[in-house]
């Protein structure tokens, strides 16, 4: 008779347990506990997401179909998210109801593919990239909120005419001025911000007009450069073709004296750039887009003399940076760029 009961109770435990779980109603639960935030169709567009900094987290993205793996969903419900308006539920919800909820969103919600199978351009934009510029390449929502100047938006046929594969790439490898885009050359290596620029523009950027750019295969690219001898040498180390690019001379056979375009730049340029040449002059405050900054790296990575010579001459498209060539003559304009090139792009 024991032998029987010692045999019966398991089975029925079992039974049990197994009723219990078919009578869980995971999307009962989500209607109760998570669409107030992450909306009915799990997208986030909810009456919650206007007032939540960061807002509610969607599911749908192709970002959430990247990170968001079965474990991190389960952790996230059970003990929350710091930082965010996202609760722990440990307290309301049993482990059996915590999963159930997990799986529901997983295949109601969220897009079929994972981290293994998703690209990896699209793995490095989802875990550095979209929290700004959005699962779209049209901006956060609250990233375009909250900063200014916004992120780009990399579907507007303005920014993709302006742009060019390498100007995308300086853009990610050293930041860009006066801005919230920060550089990530010490995060990413070469290929991978090559990786994803290519992804951007595969993704978003339907209309990028520098098609032979966009061609490029990030295993093959690397510039090549016409030497005196007349063959082609290709270098693979990005330091070396920064010193190159860095070391260009004037255009027309200019030399600059940086003493006398000292004596200009403080009289001329120092009350928008600042005397110490970090965008900070008494004019700065009241301009926007703020004067440039020569001492971020992306200035420092990118503003050779004859780059310097062409803007001190021509002036920037919408901006307050006017066409010194108006009041400056060639030999000036070089001593300025001098000045600033050897005091803070290369001090």
């Amino acid at each position: 008779m024991r032998i029987m009961l010692c045999l019966i109770l398991p089975s029925l435990l079992l039974s049990v347990t197994a009723a219990h779980a078919q009578a869980i109603d995971a999307q009962a639960l989500y209607d109760g506990y998570c669409s107030v935030c992450h909306g009915d169709n799990g997208d986030g567009d909810s009456h919650a997401k206007l007032g939540l900094v960061p807002p509610p987290r969607d599911f749908t993205s192709p970002a959430s179909a990247v990170e968001l793996t079965r474990p991190r969903i389960i952790h996230a419900i059970r003990d929350g998210l710091p930082g965010t308006a996202m609760t722990g539920w440990k307290t309301r919800l049993n482990e059996a109801q915590i999963e159930a909820l997990a799986d529901l969103i997983r295949t109601r919600f969220m897009l079929p593919s994972a981290t293994q199978t998703a690209t990896e351009g699209g793995q490095i934009y989802a875990a550095y990239c979209s929290v700004c510029h959005g699962d779209n390449g049209k901006g956060a929502k609250w990233a375009s909120a909250g900063l200014s100047p916004k992120p780009a938006d990399f579907t507007n046929p303005q920014f993709q005419s302006s742009m060019t594969r390498d100007h995308l790439i300086q853009s990610v490898s050293y930041g860009r001025p006066e801005t919230a885009m920060t550089g990530w050359e010490k995060r990413l290596s070469d290929e991978q911000i090559e990786t994803v620029v290519d992804y951007v523009i595969d993704a978003f950027m339907q209309g990028f007009a520098d098609q032979a750019e966009r061609g490029k295969k990030v295993a093959s690219a690397k510039s090549t450069h016409e030497h005196s001898d007349g063959h082609a040498h290709t270098h693979a180390d990005p330091d070396t073709e920064l010193s190159v690019y860095m070391s260009r001379p004037l255009a027309d056979g200019l030399q600059g004296n940086a003493a006398r375009g000292k004596e200009l730049y403080f009289y001329n340029c120092a009350t928008c750039h600042g005397e110490e040449g970090d965008g900070r002059g008494p004019r700065a405050y009241f301009i926007n887009p703020k004067p440039r900054n020569f001492l971020h790296t992306a200035s420092r990575a990118s503003l050779n003399r004859p780059t310097l010579q062409r803007i001190i001459s021509k002036g920037k498209l919408r901006t307050e940076m006017p066409a010194w060539d108006k009041v400056f003559n060639a030999q000036q304009i070089a001593d300025v760029g001098e000045y600033v090139f050897t005091a803070f792009i290369q001090p």
